[in-house]
């Protein structure tokens, strides 16, 4: 029983800290904090990389801990650099509308406007 706890409590927090993880990034994509000057653009990519760094800072001393080399924490690190550059370079993008091919908003044509003015 005990294992079972210990194992449920380490899915918790794991899922805890994925979201936890998650979360400013897709806020600062499509939340509250968009489009504010602090959190905006490659600032804010900083912003949060290096703040996600800073927070992963105790599961990489934890590794190191539990393996006893660098090895872990390294991977560790490889680990959260992809994720997050996965976010920030195409999920957030895609998210937000701001990829190269996405055209803002609709582009009326010909065709749609003479509709509108009665023109058959």
């Amino acid at each position: 029983m005990r294992g079972r706890l210990h194992a449920l409590w380490h899915t918790v927090v794991g899922a805890v800290g994925l979201i936890m993880g998650l979360l400013p990034h897709v806020l600062h994509h499509i939340g509250l904090l968009a489009g504010t000057a602090l959190v905006a653009g490659s600032g804010g990519t900083a912003l949060f990389g290096a703040l996600g760094l800073l927070a992963s800072i105790p599961m990489l001393v934890r590794l190191y801990r539990r393996f006893g080399s660098w090895v872990a924490p390294a991977l560790g690190l490889l680990v959260f650099a992809a994720m997050f550059s996965l976010s920030a370079f195409v999920i957030g993008p895609a998210i937000s509308g701001t990829g190269a091919d996405v055209t803002p908003g609709p582009v009326p044509t010909v065709e749609h406007t003479g509709e509108h003015t009665g023109g058959h």
